[in-house]
């Protein structure tokens, strides 16, 4: 049997990196139009960067349900995540590559700079940012503490 307290490498690094994707969002609190206009405009014109963000992002997610299958039964709290938050991810960015109707209209409607919820939409995301990169630090913190780092997902 696995020991479940073992934490991969990667699993400090998967939650700081969503949280900073999501903590980056206090950019629409700063300057609604410029923020909006920037995403829009990656989700139009799918350049280098729009490619490069989904391919991280989907093989952080795809990882990380992996590692919960991999350890099915012995799973930490924190792993739960994976299947729930990365088959969200996974979700929204196959929606948006195949230019989901519903899909697109959702995001056009969170980006349009006279939302009424604006504020409440994305401090969500921006408090959901906070979260993971908490989680992501206090995983450091337990792998210095207690020595729990398996460098090979074992």
């Amino acid at each position: 049997m696995r020991d479940k307290k073992r934490i991969v490498l990667f699993e400090p690094l998967f939650f700081i990196f969503f949280g900073l994707l999501h903590l980056h969002r206090i950019w629409a609190f700063i300057d609604r139009n410029s923020y909006s206009s920037f995403w829009l405009h990656q989700m139009d014109n799918r350049n280098w960067f729009y490619f490069a963000m989904m391919g991280v992002m989907s093989a952080l997610c795809i990882a990380g349900i992996l590692l919960f299958i991999k350890h099915r039964g012995n799973n930490q709290w924190w792993r739960w995540v994976y299947i729930f938050g990365g088959s969200y991810v996974l979700f929204d960015l196959f929606s948006i590559v195949i230019k989901l109707g519903i899909w697109k209209r959702l995001l056009y409607w969170m980006f349009d700079v006279t939302n009424q919820i604006w504020n409440v939409l994305w401090g969500a995301f921006c408090i959901l940012g906070l979260a993971s990169f908490a989680v992501g630090i206090a995983l450091i913190k337990l792998i210095k503490q207690e020595k729990l780092i398996d460098r090979n997902g074992q």
